[in-house]
């Protein structure tokens, strides 16, 4: 079965416009939650400046490269036919590998975060610490990661369309608690006024620190635009709504980050406020009481399920197209004819999951970072390569301003890269463990291609003589 068999799903249960918006949201951001750290890493001044910033030189590029070639490529599998079809099998196989290494790292982000906000409620799910001993243990919160877990994997088992309603409601929630806390801080606190102050004096008087994981932590909330081409050939209109979609998204993103912030900022700019551990129920309870800490720790709750939930979605696909090309154990090619649902895929990482939310936020980010930004330097490439090869192909859209265009979209991340690269050799003694691990990966997705090239060999003469 290749990636272009996909069930032909009915027109009521494939995802419509809004839905893949909601999806994209949800791939990339899903609220302002997860950017505390940032603030606390690096400091007020810097953080706004880096949520300035990486739209411009790291989510826009994305969504033009994915608008372009989604457009022209709107296949199962996304990245990984659009890399396999320019660079070859053997980039192809790193792509989806690398990725699927990441979005394990990802993938356990979300439980981690649930359990913290979930604290906010329940107190004695606090770690352990010498002010409070009597804390949850490991074992406590890793059983409540699980329900998070299980409850998502349910939806995804029932198919995209499902999953895709989902994110439609909890998108709708979540940016309307955003904007009461926006309010609440003009009428009940001083207002983005203060909050832009205080930015600007603290990136006048100090100097980053903690820049690695500053720059990971952002990179980690503004990345995810590519991931919802994997599932492509279960949109309606891929071609008219991939565009729609990723624009409107990444307006709410922007937004979604950058006024909440400034909001916050103007009730505290304490690193232990601006923390996984705290965040947004504790700086909305300073800014407007009880009953808007609750109000944020529910929408943070809703935000961490339908994070999982989407990026579930879009990583099972890739072990599909993987086994449909011979790369990966053939029982991962099985689909149901009805919903498309790879089953066996999304069991398997929704059990790798499990393992990986026993990891902390910040060791994941790290990880995280370093095996994306590589995974995106492929699909540049792969744009590059589409441009040469095909420049008259039929696409729906087409990154504007010509070759200027194409070298913004093309060098923006690169640039971010080599920053990356720089401050990765400078920081490299505080993430041993989190190289390893990247190294890992990268070693074992060489290992995979020739292990398995024999089979994947003999699968593409097969369709070749069909």
């Amino acid at each position: 079965m290749t990636p272009s068999a996909v069930p032909r799903l009915a027109r009521e249960r494939r995802l419509t416009l809004f839905a893949l918006m909601s999806l994209a949201y949800f791939s990339t951001s899903g609220g302002a939650f997860g950017i505390e750290p940032l603030v606390g890493s690096v400091g007020p001044g810097w953080a706004v400046a880096l949520i300035l910033i990486a739209p411009l030189l790291w989510s826009l590029p994305m969504t033009l490269m994915v608008a372009e070639l989604a457009t022209l490529m709107p296949a199962e599998g996304g990245y990984y036919i659009w890399v396999r079809e320019t660079l070859g099998p053997f980039w192809a196989v790193q792509e989806a590998w690398w990725t699927m290494g990441y979005s394990l790292a990802l993938l356990a982000i979300f439980p981690v975060l649930f359990v913290s906000y979930l604290a906010y409620f329940i107190p004695a799910l606090d770690p352990p610490s010498a002010g409070s001993p009597g804390g949850a243990g490991p074992l406590l919160r890793w059983i409540v990661a699980l329900l998070l877990i299980v409850s998502a994997t349910a939806v995804n088992l029932r198919g995209s369309r499902e999953v895709g309603g989902a994110a439609k409601a909890a998108a709708v929630f979540i940016v309307g608690t955003f904007i009461v806390l926006i309010a609440s801080s003009s009428v009940l606190g001083p207002g983005l006024g203060a909050g832009i102050d205080i930015a600007l004096h603290d990136a006048i008087s100090s100097s980053p620190k903690g820049l690695l994981l500053g720059i990971s932590i952002i990179i980690l909330n503004f990345s995810g635009w590519d991931n919802i081409s994997t599932y492509a050939g279960e949109v309606d209109q891929p071609r008219r709504n991939y565009p729609l979609a990723v624009g409107g998204a990444l307006l709410a993103v922007v937004l979604g980050y950058l006024l909440p912030v400034l909001a916050g900022l103007g009730a505290s700019t304490d690193p232990a406020v601006w923390s996984d551990a705290a965040g947004w129920p504790v700086i909305a309870a300073l800014i407007g009481g009880p009953w808007l800490g609750s109000l944020l720790a529910a929408a943070a709750l809703v935000s961490m399920w339908a994070l999982y939930s989407a990026q579930l979605l879009y990583v099972s696909r890739l072990p599909y197209v993987m086994a449909c090309d011979g790369w990966l154990p053939a029982p991962l090619a099985r689909v149901s004819v009805t919903t498309a649902v790879p089953t066996v895929s999304i069991l398997l990482f929704s059990v790798l999951t499990a393992v990986f939310a026993a990891l902390s936020y910040s060791s994941l980010t790290v990880i995280l970072c370093l095996l994306n930004v590589a995974s995106i330097m492929l699909e540049l490439l792969a744009l590059i390569v589409l441009r040469v090869r095909r420049p008259d192909a039929p696409r729906s859209f087409r990154v504007p301003g010509g070759s200027w265009g194409l070298t913004y979209v093309c060098a923006a991340p690169v640039a971010v890269a080599l920053l990356i690269v720089v401050t990765t050799l400078r920081e490299w003694a505080s993430y041993g463990g989190q190289l390893l691990v990247v190294a890992g990966v990268v070693v074992s997705g060489i290992f995979l291609y020739f292990a398995r090239r024999r089979a994947a060999t003999a699968i593409a003469r097969e369709r070749g003589a069909e």
